[in-house]
Order: C-alpha cells, then sequence, then structure tokens
C-alpha cells in the first residue's frame, strides 16, 4: 500500500484469526471493510456523489438594495400586498397583475383594466380561504359588486384585491428563517395539496440552479410538474429560476422570518406568483 500509486483497499473479514492485524492496520489509519459488499456499496456512494455545488449567489436581475429600502421603510409583521409585489418585482419574480381598493367603484374600473374573468381576495385576514376570503372566477360587474360587498364584511377586511383568473398548475415556494442557519427553502405543489400531499423539498438560502432542480426532481409530485397522461407540464427552468432569485433575495434579508408564495401559477410559458404572504421582524432598538 506504500509503494503502489494505485489505491488498495484490503479485506479483512476475521476479527478472531486476523485481530491483531485489523488492529495494527487501523492505527495507521487505514480503513477496514470486513467484506465485500461493503466495499462496493461504499464505491458507489462516492461514485454518486455530485460534484461540490457552485457557492456563487445569483444577483444577476435581483435588486438587492431596492429590497432593503423596502424593508427598512417598513414595521414588524406582515408586509402589505403593494409592498410585497414590489419587491418581488425588484428581485426579477414574476407577479400576476393586481388592482387592491376599499372602493367599489375603484374595483369595477380596475376589472375593465385587467379583464374578466377576475379573481377577488380580501385584503387583511391572513389566512384569506379558512374565511371564505376568496371569489374565483367572476367574469361580470354585478357578480364583482356582489362579491366586493361580501368581502369587505368579513372581520378585520380592509381592501380588496382583484387580479386576473390564470390558469395552470398550483405551486408553492416558502421559507422560514433558521437562527444559526439562514433561510430553509420549500418548494412543491401549491394550493391545498401543501397540507394535503405533504410532498415538499427543501434547501439552504442561497441556492444554486442546481440544487433547485434537485429539490423540483426529488418531489414525488415530479411527475406531475413535468406534465403526464396527456397533460401539459410547466417551465421547469422558470420554477427553478424562481427558487434561485427568491433565495438571493432571502440571503440578504434576515429580517424576512416567513414567507409562503401559494399558490404560484405554472404553465409551459411562465410561473407567476397569484398570492404571497410575507412576515417581517426587525430588532427592536
Amino acid at each position: 500500500m506504500y509503494d503502489c500509486k494505485k489505491p488498495i483497499f484490503p479485506i479483512l473479514p476475521s476479527l478472531i484469526t486476523a485481530k491483531k492485524e485489523v488492529e495494527f492496520f487501523i492505527e495507521k489509519g487505514h480503513i477496514n471493510f470486513p467484506d465485500e459488499v461493503l466495499l462496493g456499496s461504499a464505491l458507489v456512494k462516492v461514485i454518486d456523489t455530485p460534484k461540490p455545488a457552485n457557492e456563487q449567489i445569483m444577483l444577476n436581475g435581483v435588486d438587492i438594495p431596492g429590497i432593503l429600502n423596502i424593508i427598512n421603510d417598513l414595521d414588524s409583521g406582515y408586509i402589505p400586498p403593494l409592498k410585497i409585489r414590489e419587491m418581488l418585482s425588484l428581485a426579477g419574480i414574476d407577479v400576476v397583475n393586481e388592482a387592491v381598493s376599499s372602493s367599489r367603484e375603484e374595483i369595477l374600473e380596475a376589472a375593465n383594466e385587467l379583464g374578466y374573468p377576475v379573481v377577488a381576495k380580501v385584503v387583511g385576514p391572513v389566512h384569506k380561504s379558512d374565511i371564505g376570503g376568496v371569489a374565483l372566477n367572476i367574469k361580470t360587474h354585478r357578480h364583482l359588486s356582489v362579491e366586493f360587498d361580501h368581502l369587505m364584511a368579513l372581520p378585520e377586511a380592509t381592501a380588496v384585491m382583484i387580479q386576473p383568473m390564470l390558469t395552470g398548475k398550483e405551486l408553492f415556494i416558502g421559507a422560514r428563517y433558521e437562527p444559526g442557519f439562514g433561510h430553509v427553502i420549500l418548494c412543491g405543489l401549491g394550493g391545498i395539496f401543501v397540507e394535503v400531499l405533504k410532498d415538499l423539498s427543501s434547501g439552504l438560502a442561497p441556492l444554486t440552479y442546481e440544487e433547485a432542480f434537485s429539490m423540483i426532481r426529488s418531489l414525488k409530485s415530479y411527475k406531475i410538474i413535468k406534465g403526464t397522461r396527456g397533460q401539459e407540464g410547466i417551465d421547469e427552468t422558470r420554477f427553478a429560476d424562481t427558487i434561485v432569485r427568491l433565495s438571493s433575495l432571502l440571503r440578504f434579508a434576515k429580517e424576512i422570518k416567513e414567507l409562503d408564495l401559494n399558490p404560484l401559477i405554472g404553465s409551459k410559458d411562465r410561473i407567476t406568483v397569484v398570492d404571497a404572504r410575507i412576515f417581517v421582524e426587525k430588532n427592536k432598538s
């Protein structure tokens, strides 16, 4: 082993007949494999181990100073929808067009500009779906007017948000800040599937594209994301790009303690954030 230029991995199987030899061998800092199967398994794991990931943070198109300016102007708590939209846009993440107002007339006028059908959501309550705070597939002014009155009557309602009704697969990206580690990023199918299937993969920010693709492809629901049984898949590269951009944003924004993009609507052409919730906690001076 000292003279040969090739690595030698001896198999010393017997701790009875070769006990002294094994102990002497291990004392020299060598590794002992008691049988051929363990040696083979170890070699397979070495071969399958991926190369070290590129640690360079992706900042192309991510306006970190602009994002930090928004956070610096905020108080602790959940970020208002318009500020969330501005922040995600500065990170190069596609966000659905929307309008927010507490005025019925302004909402009806905005619906004309966005185009029907639209989705209406209550602004104020954190868990909108749990209290009936989301109305889908609104096609007329009359229907929107009725839903506006219903949403504004909900507890803690401050305004109503409307968005174009997008179609595609519902996706999820979330993040939680863990002291000492940073932000843990989660991804999977969105909507109700997050709680029902509990099929999520995770990574630690900042993420590379290789790590983002690995997260996506490790999901049990990956076949659905890719497209199966004649159903159209999503743009996997755009999904990974959104994950990487979000992780770059979070790398510099430790004030963000919780973040949920749920759902994002994915198609073969785009990945668009439809609903987002971001909680900021700032150090008390």
